[in-house]
């Protein structure tokens, strides 16, 4: 049933004429991992990898993403869902305009239904922005648990803030060990980290 759904969201994702975007994409993105992943990241908007390649976070940030992802034992293909805020790149990376936010926000909103994860990480201020709060700043509310909809949110600084200032990346960590304790509590006590 849910793959299903999950298919015809992706074809509505990928042929969407919605907003400006579609004009210049090579393809939308719709996401990657397990559908049926108690864990989902969101981020901001694919880049020009992503772009090519149909894919979220597959350039230098997805990169680090993994990493980060790895050392908490977390994996795309096992235990994580990853989206965007948007599915199809803005131009030369811009941050994606407030109304092409919430053009696009229906369909993430309906990924999160239909994949019902207990955790959200969100990636930045834009998807802090896009999902919970237009004027939020990740600055002041990354490590700290919110609630949205029945699901336990935690906001962090995106990737590519930490390969810009690899000094987050002691800040990430600490909401990565957030993560994994909240994990541990209502998804799975066993959850193995090497590094947690």
């Amino acid at each position: 049933m849910i793959e299903k759904q999950f298919q015809r969201l992706t074809h509505e994702v990928r042929s969407c004429v919605r907003c400006d975007l579609h004009q210049q994409r090579t393809q939308a993105v719709f996401g990657t991992g397990n559908p049926f992943a108690e864990l989902m990241v969101i981020g901001e908007g694919p880049g020009e990898e992503e772009d090519k390649q149909g894919l979220p976070f597959v350039g230098k940030s997805g990169q680090l993403l993994d990493k980060i992802l790895g050392a908490a034992g977390f994996s795309r293909q096992e235990n994580v869902f990853i989206a965007n805020i948007v599915k199809c790149r803005p131009p030369a990376n811009r941050e994606p305009t407030p109304e092409e936010r919430s053009t696009c926000l229906p369909f993430l909103l309906l990924q999160i239904e239909l994949i019902q994860p207990s955790i959200i990480i969100l990636l930045g201020s834009t998807a802090l922005k896009g999902l919970i709060d237009p004027d939020g700043k990740i600055t002041q509310v990354r490590g700290k648990w919110m609630e949205w909809n029945h699901i336990q949110v935690m906001p962090t600084f995106h990737p590519s803030a930490l390969l810009r200032n690899p000094e987050l990346k002691k800040e990430v960590w600490e909401d990565m060990k957030l993560v994994v304790q909240k994990y541990r509590e209502i998804v799975d006590p066993k959850h193995h980290s090497d590094h947690l």
